[in-house]
């Protein structure tokens, strides 16, 4: 399984297009944390691995993450991230 910003060169089939979202929520009086993204980030990498996998592909391209803070009215905020990615099956 693989997973890659870009195309890829080499014969492959287009299967689907999945997507995951994670959030993490955090208070209001603490500090921006924008580091934590990363972690986000992993975790919808590994969403979007399984869902490529169970789907029968045998990996990603094109993979692309959104990072966004959503403010539910005046508290709490959330960190937000969206992957998204076309799925594959090589050729033979």
């Amino acid at each position: 399984m693989f997973m890659t910003t870009g195309d890829l060169q080499r014969s492959h089939m287009i299967t689907s297009v999945v997507s995951a979202t994670r959030k993490l929520m955090f208070q209001s009086d603490e500090v921006d944390q924008f580091e934590r993204f990363d972690g986000l980030i992993e975790q919808v990498k590994r969403d979007l691995m399984d869902k490529a996998k169970k789907a029968g592909g045998d990996g990603l391209i094109y993979v692309n993450f959104n990072q966004e803070i959503a403010q539910i009215s005046v508290a709490p905020r959330y960190l937000v991230v969206t992957g998204y990615g076309t799925i594959v099956k090589l050729a033979d």
